[in-house]
């Protein structure tokens, strides 16, 4: 009995891997799969046959012959099922549509002012069902709805337990589900952003989430370092300056007090973008303003650099800006860094907008290659 099960456990594993692998690399091959999930050809062989035949895998084509028998390209097929995310701001709603493959088919963003009241949460349910009708797709290809909220979550208890962008602390997630008609998760925002970013790659990495509130997440060994608290990667509050600007948890010299969006969009009537396109056209006040605020970035990626030695990822508000100008930030962190001259280890976002919306949809992608069977 036990021989019967762990061959039906080596299978579902291979069954997944093989799909999530396909998945990961958007195009691959048979010979592929076998040298880099080191598994032998009649294994993988089943196992593409049975995923195409559920539907789940499509032959698209075939590689460039370099002698012999062409290789098959395979990838995941398309419009087989959906994930959507939605990021909950304090006065915004994202909303995302995911298809299998990861693809951003849709995206709509509305004002909405979050407030805990059952009008909030029923509105809610509405807007998204709005935007699913809208997107006219198969409501039963739906695999869950992701949710993103700003705070501290304890996922184990459903409990967001601490919010200062929502000036909230112990409710109930299920507030936020009780009017949504799908599975459901929740993630924190910039958990959820970094997600988004790593799916793809599964690099050990840093996101630093740099938007009105400075935060992150830290990717160790496939999975998020969530803490023993949920508290994990709250860079925004590591001190970068004794004794300096005041920070709203009550501290002085926080990187949220001088790293923040807002430390710049304070100049620009709260408009990052203006203050982006008067950086551009050579504004002489912005310019120094913008040295400073790189100077204690800098500081705040070298340190982290230093605690975690790995990628850093720049995301957020501000992040969604940074490809410009990653050449300024690679010489003020020269000043800090005398141990590598090379800044190959810091890139900016992929996604510029949505990030935790993504990140937040991505769950239920991932959750349906792995319970494959």
């Amino acid at each position: 009995m036990r021989n019967r099960t762990n061959v039906a456990e080596s299978k579902i594993s291979n069954k997944a891997k093989i799909a999530k692998f396909i998945y990961k690399q958007n195009e691959t091959s048979k010979q592929e799969i076998c040298q880099l999930l080191g598994l032998s050809m009649p294994t993988v062989l089943q196992n593409i046959k049975e995923l195409v035949e559920s539907g789940v895998v499509s032959e698209v084509g075939k590689y460039q012959s370099t002698g012999g028998r062409k290789a098959k390209v395979l990838s995941i097929a398309d419009n087989i099922k959906y994930s959507i995310g939605i990021d909950i701001t304090k006065n915004h709603t994202s909303f995302v549509l995911l298809d299998v493959k990861g693809t951003l088919i849709e995206k709509k963003r509305i004002r909405y002012n979050y407030e805990s009241s059952i009008d909030y949460y029923q509105t809610l349910g509405i807007h998204l069902d709005k935007f699913i009708e809208e997107s006219n797709i198969d409501t039963d290809k739906i695999l869950g709805v992701g949710i993103s909220i700003p705070g501290i979550i304890d996922e184990d208890n459903l409990m967001l337990t601490n919010s200062h962008t929502l000036k909230v602390q112990n409710i109930s997630l299920k507030n936020f589900s009780q009017f949504i008609n799908y599975d459901t998760c929740f993630k924190n925002d910039a958990n959820s952003a970094a997600y988004a970013e790593i799916s793809l790659n599964n690099k050990q990495c840093i996101y630093l989430s740099i938007s009105n509130t400075v935060g992150g997440a830290i990717y160790m060994n496939d999975s998020i370092y969530k803490g023993d608290n949920f508290k994990s990667a709250e860079f925004g509050h590591m001190i970068i300056k004794p004794n300096g600007n005041p920070c709203y948890c009550g501290k002085n010299g926080c990187v949220d007090a001088y790293c923040s969006a807002k430390v710049l969009s304070k100049h620009s009537d709260d408009d990052l973008d203006l203050f982006f396109k008067e950086l551009e056209n050579g504004n002489k006040e912005y310019l120094n303003i913008w040295d400073e605020y790189l100077d204690y970035l800098a500081m705040t990626i070298t340190n982290l650099r230093m605690v975690f030695d790995c990628d850093i990822i720049l995301g957020g508000y501000v992040g969604g800006y940074l490809d410009k100008y990653m050449l300024d930030i690679n010489r003020n962190i020269s000043k800090y860094n005398n141990f590598e001259v090379d800044t190959y280890y810091i890139n900016a976002a992929k996604y510029k907008k949505e990030a935790s919306a993504i990140g937040a949809g991505i769950q239920f992608i991932d959750k349906f290659f792995e319970s494959l069977i």
